[in-house]
């Protein structure tokens, strides 16, 4: 198959390639195309803005959590229907994870997928040195196509000169864009980086809007519409949630938290879920008073709890009814906000009760990837389940983990064992893409039955 794509990566974080992947993914899409939005690695809040930008769900792309075997797979499945796709790098354009070289890098992700990588570089800073360092970003990996170059928080109409002489002289690399400083696209951040886009609501559409804007008065749209349209064919197929899971009869009724206190998810993981023979429905912890009337099984992914702890803890009929749920003997799978959210405090204030233990923020990052194995049986993996994931979080529970921890595995400073389950009940600080492990789904509907 073959659908124009691109990989829009950047020497390091921070230089502004979500500002620029969203506005190029708004632009596009203000031209009247089908634009399939994806973002390397693990991270939730950017597919959010590429969202607003592409009327269509933002996707994961992750080598380490799915597997290389799947990258191709996931984004023909994704971008089905697409004119074009656009892929955000994540970090720098070389790195993944921690010791395990290339691994669930960009750059690999751009190899698997054949894409041709247009780097933004942060070039306030800098003049003639920007070639020398997209030469070394050119030459480091000769699989790696670098096919062009946006610069980005570009001073002046002088400043911009100086650049593209310098990257004319030394670099070979084509400028397809210089994008001016503009606070109007600013995007506030906290403690995780940006505030989601389904926390901002009408603020954000003007970000994506104003990202849009900026970046079709920056950047060629026909020479990185070109460079897309160049890239070759994907030997692969697509991925099919309904080929990786046998259905269950019964069509139990599974109930999926979202809203602004839950808003991260993988769309594959109730792709899998309804495949797997469940009617997924969703709900808002913030707003809803009352279970999706008939729910077999809960949902509960991550975000942010602690920004709407007030209004979860005065929600005392749904935390009620989830408590009931619990004891009623449904299947329940919680990861990092849903693990909190099913304890019995949370900053002070009163959660679920679900689960024994008392949640808090710290100043202290928890972040990396995770090799964890199931510890117990449980609705979501039977014991030994190997699984890949993810760890993000500035919150500790207190205990971390029950007398039958859900995971364990071997971390940088020995072995951990976390989480829980307790009767029906898994809960984890891990981030699961269901993709790489599409059995957890399966098992989890039928438990629901």
């Amino acid at each position: 198959m073959n659908i124009p794509r691109l990989v829009v990566a950047a020497p390091s974080s921070g230089a502004g390639k979500t500002t620029v992947a969203t506005g190029l993914i708004a632009a596009l899409a203000a031209r009247g195309l089908a634009v399939s939005p994806h973002k390397v690695g693990p991270d939730y809040i950017d597919p959010g803005y590429h969202a607003l930008a592409a009327g269509r769900p933002g996707r994961n792309l992750d080598a380490f959590m799915c597997g290389e075997d799947r990258v191709a797979p996931l984004f023909l499945h994704g971008a089905a229907g697409a004119d074009v796709a656009v892929v955000e790098g994540v970090m720098g354009l070389f790195d993944g994870a921690a010791g395990r070289g290339e691994l669930a890098s960009t750059a690999q992700v751009a190899k698997l997928l054949k894409a041709p990588v247009v780097l933004v570089v942060d070039a306030s800073s800098q003049s003639r040195s920007v070639a020398a360092l997209v030469h070394g970003f050119a030459s480091w990996d000769p699989q790696v196509r670098l096919a062009g170059v946006i610069l980005n928080r570009v001073a002046s109409d002088r400043h911009e000169q100086l650049l593209r002489e310098a990257l004319e002289e030394g670099s070979g690399v084509p400028v397809l864009g210089c994008v001016r400083r503009a606070a109007s696209v600013a995007t506030p951040s906290r403690h995780l980086g940006l505030v989601p886009a389904v926390e901002r609501s009408a603020d954000a559409l003007r970000a994506v809007r104003d990202m849009g804007e900026l970046v079709a008065a920056s950047v060629d749209l026909d020479a990185l519409l070109a460079l897309a349209r160049s890239a070759p064919p994907l030997d692969a197929e697509p991925w099919s949630a309904a080929a990786e899971v046998t259905p269950v009869a019964g069509r139990p009724r599974i109930a999926l938290a979202g809203g602004a206190a839950f808003s991260f998810s993988y769309a594959e993981n109730a792709e899998l879920l309804a495949a797997a023979g469940a009617e997924v429905v969703p709900f808002d912890p913030l707003r809803d008073e009352e279970l999706p009337a008939g729910t077999r099984g809960l949902v509960i992914g991550g975000g942010f709890p602690e920004m709407y702890v007030g209004e979860l803890s005065a929600n005392a009929a749904l935390r009620g009814e989830i408590a009931a749920l619990a004891a009623g003997g449904a299947p329940i799978a919680a990861e990092c906000a849903g693990l909190l959210y099913l304890g019995r405090e949370l900053d002070g204030k009163e959660m679920c009760g679900v689960l024994p233990h008392t949640g808090r923020m710290t100043e202290r990052l928890t972040l990396g990837y995770r090799e964890a194995v199931a510890l117990a049986d449980s609705p979501l993996a039977a014991e030994g389940t190997r699984v890949r994931g993810h760890e993000f979080h500035r919150t500790v529970c207190e205990p971390g983990a029950g007398e039958q921890p859900a995971w364990g595995w071997r971390g940088p400073a020995g072995p951990t064992v976390e989480g829980f389950v307790q009767g029906p009940v898994h809960g984890s600080y891990l981030h699961l893409h269901w993709a790489g492990a599409p059995q957890l789904a399966e098992r989890l509907v039928r438990a629901a039955l």
